[in-house]
């Protein structure tokens, strides 16, 4: 079984991009803190496909703290000198978005409500 559940904060702003045949993908890295330890932390990539993806990158930012479950994933890519590089990472199964909006980030259809007495004729 591969199956991993992970909460942390994002350690800079998501980035989404799309794959060639259109896919939406969004990459970011989560700071995790161990339970046990040194207070040692992990920093791990995560990635997001489809509407998770921009989903992720419309909610998220750096600092936000979010809960990952997915599976963890390695691969293997030839770097330009010539050598095999392996990267692990985690695929995005669900993402929860744990932190709120700070003060002023409100929806700018909220702000730029009128208040009811100004609405009214009278």
């Amino acid at each position: 079984m591969n199956k991993v559940l992970l909460i942390g904060n994002l350690t800079k702003d998501p980035e989404l991009s799309t794959t060639s045949s259109g896919i939406s993908v969004c990459k970011f890295t989560i700071a995790v803190s161990r339970r046990f330890g040194n207070n040692e932390t992990d920093f791990l990539p995560v990635i997001a496909w489809r509407g998770q993806a921009e989903n992720c990158s419309k909610f998220l930012k750096k600092g936000s703290k979010a809960a990952i479950c997915g599976s963890i994933q390695t691969r293997s890519y030839d770097a330009n000198d010539g050598s095999k590089r392996y990267i692990t990472e985690i695929v995005a199964d669900e993402v929860q978005f744990l932190s709120t909006k700070a003060a002023g980030e409100e929806d700018a259809a909220i702000t730029e409500m009128k208040p009811i007495d100004d609405a009214l004729p009278f």
